[in-house]
């Protein structure tokens, strides 16, 4: 009997109908089931999942092979069992309740082989709603880094792994894990691998979320994960050590598993839950938590993060509390300078320094699109002179002398349809529709009002709304939306040439004004009229 060129290892509990297409989507690759291995491990299934595993067996001899078992509560232990029993060159793993496109096992053996690869990464995309991290698929690469790539974030089993590899270094999934089990396997396989490839130019890997969202880490709660997490980049520690190539890895642990405890649900917990949660933050963010790691992380994370790293439980909820009810904290702009003003921000019994609220290398056009909405919009006409008079609120505070209203020409970038407003290059030019500025501070004391004159030009134009202002270094142009504000009626003006103006909500609920003549003879009316009237002459005539 020949050698399989790869066995595919799948744990199964309780994931039909998936586990149908699954099974189905493994024996029609293109690879052929004579090079292929299907290991089955039916972990206690009470659905008809086993007898699913047993029909696939029967049909495909040789080549499906299953085992049933008492459940074990997790995937690791059918996959360490399902590892024993592998024969193939390759070992690959899957969900039972994902798919594979058609010739994923070929094209990675074929890399495998090709580049003589340990570790080879295809394409993975969610469905249903289920979210993949895609940075990593940006391009094939025959030779990628563990600490200077997008890897980090994708760090599930489902990829493929030279058998050697695994076995020479006793790589299992440790089973008192229920959430993660599959990361310590990645990270020490990549760790130890001679050459890791991605091959991002077919899509390999169908990740299904289950519509009863029943996949184990939807369901796992807080102070598992934590616990769970604390296990997995304990076990990497073991193998990086301290410095850049660690927080490059650790990154993702800050941005992902531990930023996850303290979001919006962190507010369902008890008292002593939350607390026993930041506990156990606290103590990763001490051990793990480098200044150069915490600089690199966002800005909402970090201060949630530090937060509970201060032991500061009720800053914390008051800063998730309020962030959910009214969106992202104004920024303070100091000396060229942008601090999120998120609770604890130099509060001296905290003792937080002023960097963890500070902008840091970060671009924020949609929390600055976020507290930018129109306050008022009228008309101000004196005689044949017309400008809109506009009162717009923007969610910064402090140094705001450079904060500017004005009409410009065009649509925006759809690149920024979806954070809603756009950093600028260093060498833009603004809009010359401005007026002068009278800035102040909103009742509410979380943002900064900007009223402003801007004429109104007698031109065909559709002019955008937009505000302009420096954060940090950089200018952003943010559009106005309405958000439901009285819009002024259509003015006519003019009387040589009568204009009309109106002010609109676009499909985007942008505020625009639009500008137009009244009537306007086209080029080449008046041609066509001494036509019309020269035929109609020609029969009357006759």
């Amino acid at each position: 009997m020949t050698t399989p060129d790869v066995s595919v290892v799948v744990a199964v509990y309780n994931t039909m109908p998936y586990l149908t297409e699954c099974l189905n989507s493994l024996v029609g690759q293109s690879i052929g089931v004579d090079r292929l291995e299907v290991i089955a491990v039916d972990d206690g299934s009470t659905d008809e999942s086993g007898a699913e595993l047993d029909r696939f067996a029967a049909k495909y001899p040789g080549t499906v092979k299953v085992i049933h078992q008492e459940n074990s509560g997790g995937p690791a232990a059918p996959s360490n069992r399902a590892l024993e029993m592998a024969t193939g060159r390759y070992v690959y793993f899957i969900g039972s309740d994902d798919y594979l496109g058609e010739e994923a096992l070929a094209r990675l053996v074929g890399c495998a082989d090709e580049h003589d690869s340990d570790v080879v990464v295809g394409k993975m995309v969610g469905t249903n709603g289920r979210y993949v991290h895609q940075a990593l698929y940006k391009k094939s690469d025959p030779d990628v880094s563990l600490f200077r790539s997008a890897l980090p974030f994708t760090l599930a089993n489902t990829k493929l792994f030279r058998r050697e590899l695994v076995e020479k270094h006793g790589l299992r999934f440790p089973e008192d894990l229920p959430v993660g089990s599959d990361q310590p396997f990645t990270i020490e396989a990549c760790v130890r691998a001679r050459k890791i490839s991605v091959l991002s130019d077919y899509t390999f890997y169908y990740a299904v979320k289950r519509g009863d969202a029943s996949n184990i880490t939807y369901r796992a709660n807080h102070l598992s994960r934590l616990r769970c997490t604390a296990r997995i980049m304990e076990h990497a520690a073991t193998l990086v050590e301290a410095g850049p190539d660690r927080d490059a890895l650790f990154k993702r642990h800050f941005t992902w598993e531990i930023a996850k405890l303290i979001q919006d649900d962190f507010l369902a917990l008890d008292t002593a839950t939350r607390q026993e949660v930041c506990e156990g933050v606290a103590a990763l963010a001490d051990e793990y938590l480098t200044d150069e790691l915490r600089d690199s992380l966002d800005v909402k994370r970090r201060v949630r993060i530090c937060l509970a790293q201060a032991g500061a439980v009720d800053a914390l909820v008051r800063a998730v509390t309020e962030e959910a009810d009214h969106g992202a904290p104004p920024f303070h702009l100091e000396d060229g300078r942008a601090f999120a003003m998120y609770p604890g921000f130099r509060d001296d019994a905290l003792g937080i320094p002023d960097r963890v609220y500070e902008l840091v290398g970060e671009a924020v056009p949609g929390r600055l699109a976020q507290g930018t909405e129109l306050i008022a919009a009228e008309w101000d006409q004196t005689g044949d002179d017309l400008a809109v008079v506009l009162t717009v609120r923007i969610g910064v505070l402090g140094d705001t002398g450079s904060t500017t209203v004005r009409l410009a020409k065009g649509a925006m970038p759809k690149a920024a349809d979806k954070p809603g407003a756009r950093r600028l290059p260093s060498n833009h030019q603004l809009p010359s529709d401005g007026g002068e500025c009278t800035v102040g501070v909103a009742e509410d004391g979380r943002a900064t009002t900007v009223r402003t004159r801007v004429p109104v030009h007698a031109v065909k134009a559709k002019l955008g709304v937009r505000v302009y202002v420096d954060v940090a270094g950089s200018t952003y142009e943010i559009p106005v939306k309405t958000k439901g504000k009285p819009l002024p009626l259509a003015r006519r003006w003019r009387q040589a040439v009568p204009y009309r103006v109106s002010a609109n909500q676009n499909p985007k609920g942008r505020l625009v004004i639009t500008t137009a003549p009244l009537w306007e003879i086209k080029p080449g009316a008046g041609q066509r009229l001494r036509h019309m009237l020269s035929r109609l002459k020609r029969k009357v005539s006759r």
